[in-house]
This record gives structure tokens, C-alpha cells and sequence, in this order.
């Protein structure tokens, strides 16, 4: 009979146990899809202290229980040897025919976690406590925003669902409110009163700089299209004969520059907006002052776009964004007037959808012309109501004056 094998403290040694001559411990095994592999400690047991100067971590047959467990319930150990980084990169890997927006969002979140030591963590080291110290980095000390992380987190959450779907890790590190980590510090978007809405558009009908985009902000707040809608519009999107105008489309300029045709943001985004006789008004000017080039640009397939910029290009979300901008710097630089809150192509949107709302429009009929693929998106919209339009609103059902 063959002498059991024994540490340097005289113990017995189970199969696969071995201990150096440095007096680190190691255990060889098999894992479930047949390579070898080994751990080791400076430990043996559980209640063995640690060598001076050396991390106590887990014991050897701690992390023996461990294989076997992982070993019983099918677990790849080392998390198949995937990194944070390679796991992101297979989830967007297998994220086929998205969006462009969807896709770039994607290219961003890659380039955070590539440039982060996180990202070059072995997936199956990575506990609840580590995922959210590494979000809370994000925000404190790398002044990542709110909306920010939840995209990145909207990232690896799904990634490491899919991680313990394929049995490479026991429990996916990312389940868990974002908002219990972080602070959230977004913004939220408010529509303009009536009265911010009037003094601003006089102001840039009046300016001689800005004047030339009067008609088109009009347009803006009084339609609630989207911003990617609008820049995609053609002369033949407009009908006067029907008052009304056909959505079916948006621009996108990528990243690349790359301009890029594409349905609507949702399944009820295609659909037809009335236009009111002061909105069919300011199509009529736009197109009558339109800009003429002797090469009209083509974008799948469709030509006459509304408005073009100095290379005799589609604008696209940027240049209005840019524009009103501006547009709302010189209107604060009066010390005159009352400073205006940040004005951007979606507050027009938002602002359209809150005034409709504020009138009584049926919230159905209003999803519709909003292309809201949820009501309850357009519901929400009733909530920005203040005290003065609900006294108005009761007012006005009991008749009082």
C-alpha cells in the first residue's frame, strides 16, 4: 500500500492536491469540457492563517467545493476565460440587424469598457459588489452622466444574463436598480410655457441672423416631429391639397458621415400630421425660398430634401441642435429678457405634445400624431399639467367663467 502524500505540516493531501516547496498549495483538475486546469493558495483549510505578507484569499478546498459545485451544475470554470471586454464584444457580436443609433451606442460602450481595467476582468470574478463600486467609479470620478452608465449598464446586464445562460458563471453581477448605486443626475426635459414659446419665436422671426429658421421651428412646435423626421422630408412629403403631412422616413447621418434613410424610431412612426393653415404657410415659404443646386443630393432613393446646408446636404439633428443653440445664447445675452431654459428640437416636440395634452386632445389621437408606440408614453405627458390648467380644466367642465 502506497503512502499517503503529505504537506509540510504533516496533513494528508487529497487526490490532485500537491503543495511547492515554497509552501504554496496547488490542485489539479479536469473541467467540464475536458481541459486541465489548477488553483492554487497559500492556504490549505479553511481556518489556516495565511503566510506573513501574502493575501489570505480563499483556501485551497474552498475552492475545491467550489469546482465541484460549478462541476455539478454544469459551470464553465474561469468563466470560459472571457474578459468583461470579449463578453461585451460577443453579446454586440450576436446583436444583428440594428438600428445605426443602436449600433454606434454600441461602439461607444465598447470604447468605455476597452479603456477601463474592469474591462480586462475575468468575467467570473466579477461579484454584485464589484459591478456596482465600478459603476459608482463611473459617475464620481470619471463624471460619467446618469444616462450615460444606464446605457453602458443596459450593455452588460444582458451581456452577463447571456454569460449565465451559457453556464459560465453562476450569477449574473448586474441584476440589481441602477438607481439604488447611482445618483440620478439627468435632466429632465420640460416643455416651455406658451408665453417662453411666443417670445422666442418673435425673437428669431425678428433677428436678421436667425430669421431664416423661423419657419422650420415654427414647424417644430407645431407638429411634434421628431427631429430625424423632419430633416428627412421632401417637397413631395407635403400635401397641400390635404393639409397634411406624410411620415414614413427619418435622416440619419452616421458617424462615419454616412447619411442614412430609415423607417421611423417606432412601429407607429409611419403616419400622417395635420398641418394647421399657419404651418402649411411656412412649408410654402421653405419651399419657394429652398435652395437650389445643380446636383440634387440623393438619399435612398428620395430627392428634394426641405433644407440643406453650405456642402448642399440634408441637414440632420446636429445642425438644428446647433441652431437653436445659438439661437437661445443671443436671446439670453439681453439682460432684459427673462433667461430661457435649454431649447432643443425634442423640448419643441415635448413642448407640442404637453400644450395638446393641456387642450383636451384625446390622448389616443395624440399617440397617433406623436408616433408613440405606447400610449403610456403620451399618457405621461399629461403629468407635466401644473395647478392653474387643472383649475382651468374644472373651470371649464362646470361651466364656471
Amino acid at each position: 500500500m502506497s503512502e499517503k502524500r503529505r504537506d509540510q505540516k504533516g496533513r494528508i493531501l487529497r487526490d490532485g492536491e500537491s503543495q511547492r516547496a515554497d509552501g504554496k498549495y496547488r490542485f489539479n483538475y479536469v473541467d467540464i469540457s475536458g481541459k486541465r486546469k489548477e488553483v492554487t493558495s497559500w492556504r490549505l483549510d479553511d481556518a489556516d492563517p495565511a503566510p506573513a505578507n501574502k493575501r489570505k484569499g480563499l483556501s485551497l478546498r474552498e475552492m475545491e467545493r467550489q469546482i465541484e459545485k460549478d462541476k455539478y451544475n454544469h459551470i464553465l470554470s474561469n468563466g470560459g476565460e472571457y474578459t468583461v471586454l470579449s463578453l461585451a464584444e460577443k453579446y454586440v457580436s450576436l446583436k444583428t440587424g440594428v438600428r445605426i443609433n443602436t449600433e454606434t451606442g454600441y461602439k461607444t460602450v465598447l470604447n468605455i469598457i476597452r479603456n477601463d481595467p474592469f474591462g480586462s476582468r475575468r468575467i467570473d470574478t466579477v461579484r454584485i459588489s464589484d459591478a456596482k463600486a465600478w459603476l459608482i467609479k463611473l459617475q464620481r470620478e470619471d463624471g460619467k452622466g446618469y444616462s450615460s452608465i444606464h446605457t453602458i449598464r443596459g450593455v452588460l446586464r444582458p451581456a452577463f444574463q447571456m454569460a449565465e445562460d451559457d453556464d459560465l458563471i453562476r450569477k449574473n453581477p448586474f441584476q440589481f436598480p441602477l438607481s439604488t448605486v447611482i445618483i440620478n443626475d439627468s435632466v429632465t426635459r420640460e416643455a416651455i410655457t406658451e408665453k417662453q414659446q411666443a417670445d422666442y419665436l418673435e425673437f428669431i422671426k425678428q433677428d436678421k441672423t436667425y430669421s431664416k429658421y423661423y419657419e422650420a421651428i415654427f414647424i417644430l412646435f407645431n407638429t411634434g416631429l421628431r427631429i430625424s423626421e423632419f430633416c428627412g422630408l421632401t417637397v413631395s412629403d407635403i400635401d397641400f391639397e390635404k393639409n397634411r403631412i406624410k411620415v414614413d422616413h427619418q435622416l440619419i447621418r452616421a458617424s462615419n458621415m454616412k447619411y442614412i434613410l430609415q423607417a421611423p424610431k417606432t412601429e407607429k412612426g409611419i403616419r400622417y400630421i395635420p398641418m394647421t393653415v399657419e404651418v402649411a404657410d411656412c412649408f410654402r415659404r421653405i419651399i419657394n425660398r429652398r435652395k437650389r443646386v445643380r446636383t440634387e443630393p440623393v438619399i435612398g432613393g428620395r430627392v428634394g430634401f426641405l433644407f440643406l446646408d453650405k456642402n448642399s446636404k440634408p441637414t440632420v439633428a446636429q445642425h438644428w441642435e446647433k441652431y437653436m443653440q445659438r439661437i437661445r445664447e443671443k436671446y439670453n445675452n439681453d439682460i432684459g429678457r427673462l433667461p430661457l431654459p435649454a431649447i432643443t428640437p425634442h423640448i419643441c416636440r415635448h413642448t407640442f405634445c404637453t400644450n395638446m395634452a393641456k387642450n383636451g386632445m384625446n390622448p389616443k389621437m395624440l399617440q397617433y400624431i406623436m408616433g408613440h408606440a405606447d400610449i403610456s408614453v403620451t399618457l405621461n405627458t399629461y403629468t407635466h399639467v401644473q395647478y392653474e390648467d387643472a383649475e382651468k380644466e374644472m373651470k371649464r367642465l362646470y361651466g364656471i367663467v
